[in-house]
């Protein structure tokens, strides 16, 4: 009986260490790093009017301290974006590249229940503009993505892109 108990208190405590080490161990597994986690899965996109658009993957990479998105639209575009927490400055931030050259920087915050990324003012033909994303995981499990073009008075002038974000079903028939 004395060995069994002994035998238990030592699996208790190594158990104890490594999950302590673990801990440690993952700079990025504290609150802030989490809070675009409701985005990870992988899901197939929905514009308003119910069209399939694309997929996409969101996959937690690097010990938890970067997102990756893999975008494959319906027409010929496919891209990659890099999410992640700068504590430094306390802000979220976006690297998109995708096959055509277009490249996109953004920063922001989550807040609200909402990750909302801004670029810098853009000098464009028609006028200074910014690109603004915005998600928010709605009550059916469900992801929106708005895109909008804002001036520089912060004022939305086109909305760029929206898309519905639903899990996708794995098939598990051979």
């Amino acid at each position: 009986m004395k060995k069994t108990i002994l035998v238990l208190v030592m699996v208790f405590f190594v158990q104890n260490i490594i999950a302590q080490e673990d801990e440690v161990n993952c700079q990025c597994c504290t609150e802030p790093y989490g809070s675009f986690d409701f985005w990870i899965g992988d899901w197939t996109v929905y514009d308003v009017k119910g069209n399939v658009v694309g997929n996409n993957t969101i996959e937690k990479q690097y010990d938890n301290c970067v997102l990756q998105e893999k975008w494959t639209s319906t027409g010929k575009n496919k891209g990659t974006s890099y999410n992640y927490y700068n504590k430094s400055d306390q802000s979220w931030n976006q690297l998109w590249v995708d096959n055509s050259g277009f490249s996109l920087e953004l920063k922001g915050h989550y807040e609200d229940g909402k990750m909302i990324m801004k670029s810098k003012i853009i000098n464009g033909e028609k006028g200074n503009y910014y690109n603004q994303i915005t998600w928010h995981k709605n009550s059916d499990g469900s992801v929106t993505q708005v895109w909008d073009i804002l001036n520089e008075k912060d004022e939305k002038i086109q909305e760029a892109f929206k898309g519905i974000y639903k899990k996708s079903v794995k098939s598990s028939e051979n």
